[in-house]
């Protein structure tokens, strides 16, 4: 077989086998093989957690001695932070956040802040706090000792206060079944933010 007729057929098997291989994609791509596309954009604006963890239950008392428990708020939208009372910078920041969004939101849904400096947080020192940043009657705390928060650090994968360490700022929402729905870094969160995101909860139906 001379060169020529060598060259004319390897070209047709080329190009043949360039034709299979275009069937082969189209016919992948047709009949729903993965592919990489763009997640669908969310309408929250905070960010998604991990679908069905649900908040950690706990029964402790509030900064008036009151009996405080989640299992209270079921069916409700509940905004959950991470404060301690002696804090100067991060902790009045989220408080106002808050108090921002609530103002936003035109009505008060439950506010709890879960104490992450246990020996430091006391009922005075907590109301204290909640007078100095206007949050009287809207922000509830929960305390306890170290033994009994740290459940819920562990459940809200939060680090608490510590000498070598600032505890971790975070808010966390709350929907009316009781589960972590959406997160916001204390760098990350606004009042408006907060508010959308929360109407958004009450607008869901079971």
């Amino acid at each position: 077989m001379d060169r020529r007729r060598i060259a004319i057929l390897f070209s047709v098997a080329a190009v043949a086998l360039a034709v299979m291989i275009f069937a082969i994609v189209g016919a992948s791509g047709e009949s729903g093989a993965p592919t990489l596309q763009a997640p669908p954009p969310s309408r929250f604006d905070g960010a998604l957690l991990p679908p069905n963890v649900r908040a950690p239950g706990f029964a402790l008392r509030d900064q008036d001695g009151r009996r405080v428990t989640m299992k209270e708020y079921r069916g409700k939208v509940v905004v959950v932070t991470f404060l301690y009372s002696h804090c100067k910078d991060t902790c009045p920041v989220q408080a106002q956040q808050i108090k921002g969004a609530l103002d936003d939101l035109g009505h008060d849904v439950p506010a709890l802040s879960i104490s992450v400096d246990p020996p430091g947080d006391k009922p005075k020192s907590v109301r204290h706090f909640n007078a100095k940043q206007g949050m009287t009657g809207r922000l509830r705390w929960v305390l306890g000792n170290e033994s009994q928060l740290s459940r819920l650090w562990k459940g809200f994968a939060i680090i608490p206060q510590s000498p070598d360490q600032e505890h971790m700022a975070r808010i966390v929402l709350i929907d009316r079944k009781g589960m972590q729905r959406i997160g916001f870094p204390a760098s990350q969160v606004t009042p408006e933010r907060l508010a959308h995101d929360i109407r958004a909860l009450e607008r869901e139906r079971d």
